[in-house]
């Protein structure tokens, strides 16, 4: 059976008044009738896009984009004053006004300027929610928006989750048959303009909720998307949710002003550190959890298992190494740095090769292993220690798995405080933080961690730290929320 094409399906829906689509539990599609493999099928009846409310949509949209451009707005005034002369007077001034407001509009210094009608389709929603995690430093966007998903649809096997994401990883979607759609990041095309991109993020997210017809829509970003704003600011009929962190480093860039007050709920997953108050400057609702994290306990797979795939002695140290970045054969490299302490103390390394980068080539150190799988975390009770970058998912993991580490906050995210993070964990006595790797300081590092007394009693400082999967919480709260009729 052929997977899932985001594409035919938008151009099916271009020729057929709707589509029936049966879901296998594979995340493949049949073809609507008997189910040859005799399982459970669920049956979805699509929107089309040929449809008049999906075509008046359409252009209300262009209609409110231009009647919300600055040129639009410009010629208003001389409209104005030709209609009503003494008002020429004051011309000079209002084009004067008009400038500054347009720049503070594009430096999100205030609310963009809307001229756009409400949406008035009639279309009935379906049983679905549509995700939309955007592609940061890591995969943190992602599977946080995924833990969700799946806890949603473990809750309610009929609810379809669909995803729309920059993230180039589809295929882990796969094993839980959630049907997804991709549109590359602005940066994977060359010398591409933003309002270019945009306008792609726009008219492809609008066909994707015009075709799905969801209940609600899902963000996890950092920061919005314009065209994904300009998507949903008219859907009043949907429910805007965007799961937002506040571990924010100070310099980071402002959001839109605007953006925040598309919303109709703000998530806050918790972190280790106290979120920054920008986020709380808006009127909308907003819900706490705890940290969110793909598995749980039960989850993780016997110690064992990772040592007899990858060939590791039984009664070995095993030190998991997951920093992002780095070239190994570059001896001035962090991760070349740790490799070879670790080899020096005898303990073997399986480094977490990221999804996002590209191959990792071992020449010089035996006792090292690749790991590329997601998520990682499943194999953690494989390893005594690791030597992790401060990211949320890696930082959050390790508490909740109970696996003490020396942290190497990445300085080079956007957004995201990793030392911050990183420094609440040390504090607590569970991770030992190092900004600027060197051998001897990492061979000090490593001396310590080795001993396990001493990774003991870091796990004991740890439990302090460790708090339930908020991917439940929100699960829950969402589900109520969202299908409370």
């Amino acid at each position: 059976m052929p997977p899932f094409n985001a594409l035919r399906v938008l151009n099916d829906a271009q020729s057929q008044s709707n589509i029936t689509v049966t879901y296998a539990g594979n995340g493949e599609i049949q073809s609507t009738g008997a189910n040859p493999m005799g399982r459970e099928s669920n049956e979805r009846t699509y929107g089309s896009l040929k449809d008049g409310d999906k075509i008046s949509d359409k252009h209300k949209r262009e209609l409110g984009r231009i009647r919300s451009s600055p040129t639009f707005r410009l010629g208003t005034l001389f409209t104005t004053s030709a209609e009503k002369p003494w008002r020429l007077l004051w011309l000079p001034f209002s084009i004067l006004m008009l400038l500054v407001q347009v720049v503070r509009e594009r430096v999100g210094a205030t609310p963009r300027y809307s001229n756009s009608e409400p949406f008035s389709g009639e279309s009935e929603q379906s049983n679905c929610i549509v995700f939309f995690p955007t592609n940061g430093v890591g995969l943190g966007h992602f599977t946080r928006l995924l833990s969700i998903a799946r806890r949603m649809k473990k809750a309610d096997p009929n609810m379809e989750a669909v995803f729309f994401t920059t993230s180039p990883t589809l295929h882990l979607l796969r094993e839980d048959g959630f049907a997804a759609y991709h549109l590359p990041g602005r940066k994977e095309f060359s010398n591409m303009e933003a309002s270019t991109w945009n306008s792609i993020t726009e008219e492809m997210l609008s066909n994707v909720i015009a075709i799905h017809r969801p209940k609600a829509f899902l963000f996890d970003g950092s920061y919005p998307y314009r065209g994904m704003l300009n998507a949903i600011m008219r859907r009043d009929d949907i429910l805007r949710i965007w799961i937002r962190r506040g571990s924010f480093k100070k310099n980071a860039p402002n959001v839109p002003m605007d953006s925040l007050d598309i919303f109709d709920y703000l998530i806050r997953p918790g972190d280790s550190v106290e979120p920054n108050s920008d986020v709380d400057e808006t009127n909308n609702p907003t819900i706490h959890c705890d940290p969110v994290v793909l598995l749980d306990d039960e989850d993780i797979v016997a110690s064992d298992v990772l040592k007899s795939r990858l060939g590791i002695p039984e009664d070995e140290i095993v030190a998991y190494v997951q920093l992002g970045a780095g070239n190994i054969n570059d001896i001035s490299s962090d991760i070349s740095i740790i490799l070879g302490v670790l080899h020096d103390a005898g303990v073997w390394a399986v480094i977490g090769e990221s999804l996002l980068g590209s191959r990792v080539e071992i020449s010089d150190f035996p006792n090292v292993r690749i790991l590329r799988d997601y998520p990682n975390s499943r194999y953690f009770s494989s390893f005594d220690f690791g030597v992790i970058s401060g990211g949320y998912n890696s930082f959050h993991e390790a508490i909740m798995f109970s696996l003490p580490c020396i942290c190497i906050p990445n300085s080079k995210t956007g957004m995201d405080d990793q030392l911050a993070r990183a420094k609440v964990a040390e504090d607590a006595g569970f991770m030992l933080v190092e900004e600027n790797v060197t051998r001897p300081r990492m061979k000090n590092l490593v001396s310590n961690i080795v001993d396990s007394e001493y990774r003991q009693r870091m796990v004991e400082s740890g439990n302090s730290l460790r708090k339930p999967n908020g991917a439940s919480q929100v699960a829950d709260h969402l589900s109520r929320l969202i299908f409370k009729d």
